[in-house]
């Protein structure tokens, strides 16, 4: 289980002649992911979604409140935490002069896993992926869909328990899309606790158990998509964001 309680995170920005002003990027979120959900968080651009994560993540820390996995706290158990979560990024690049077993290789030793373990896993995880006809492939060789599936695959190597994904289809083929979201499905069959962070709100509304709704820093819904549907008298959830926040030109302002 994933806690989100009371975050914050403030920045601080120059606007003219060096003065500085002082801004959350995100503002009083609270929300918890259950073990067995996927969690649909989305937004605009700039809405706060990849801070939040980031702090979730552990890789930025909160300028207030508290976030606990699994009921700890990168304060007290960093190591342990970060062994049970998989953060992909959506701007991560991948080193594109080895091969993605080398890859799959070089990211198992980061979580101390015994050989027979990382060539056990390395063979489940390029079948999952449908990556063996390009798993001995130089990265910089492979297609836009093939690297995703590489990024996705080096986090899932060491079994995390969850998962933190962020815009994990994006741009990508129908095919390489639907990979990612069937594995994605089945972990949470496993009882895999998952965040989805996704500018494709009709991809979320398929996938998602419940979704956050952020925009300018806040929180403005959370719930089923149908509960937000039916609370908005809307029929999908980009038209119910859109009457939350009172039209595309208040989300512009």
């Amino acid at each position: 289980m994933i806690e989100i309680n009371n975050v914050s995170k403030e920045f601080e920005k120059e606007i003219e002649h060096g003065k500085t002003i002082k801004f959350y990027a995100d503002d009083n979120i609270s929300f918890e992911v259950k073990d067995g959900e996927i969690l649909g968080l989305l937004g605009p651009n700039g809405a706060g979604k990849t801070t939040l994560l980031r702090m979730i993540a552990g890789i930025m820390k909160p300028t207030k409140g508290e976030i606990l996995i699994d009921n700890k706290s990168y304060d007290t158990d960093e190591i342990e935490v970060k062994k049970s979560i998989s953060f992909l990024s959506g701007n991560t690049k991948l080193y594109k002069d080895i091969s993605c077993v080398e890859l799959l290789k070089m990211c198992a030793g980061y979580y101390e896993m015994d050989k027979e373990s990382i060539n056990k896993r390395i063979e489940e995880v390029v079948k999952r992926f449908d990556m063996n006809s390009f798993k001995d492939q130089r990265i910089g060789n492979l297609s836009t869909g093939q690297t995703q599936r590489v990024g996705v695959a080096r986090c899932v190597m060491h079994n995390p328990h969850n998962y933190i994904l962020d815009e994990a289809t994006s741009g990508l083929d129908i095919i390489s899309s639907q990979v990612i979201l069937d594995f994605i499905k089945e972990e949470k069959t496993k009882g895999k606790c998952i965040i989805y962070s996704t500018h494709y709100m009709e991809e979320a509304e398929n996938i998602c158990d419940r979704v956050v709704l952020i925009n300018k820093g806040k929180i403005i819904a959370i719930g089923t998509p149908k509960e937000i549907e039916k609370d908005t008298k809307t029929t999908n959830i980009r038209d119910a964001f859109f009457k939350l926040i009172g039209g595309a030109n208040n989300e512009m302002e």
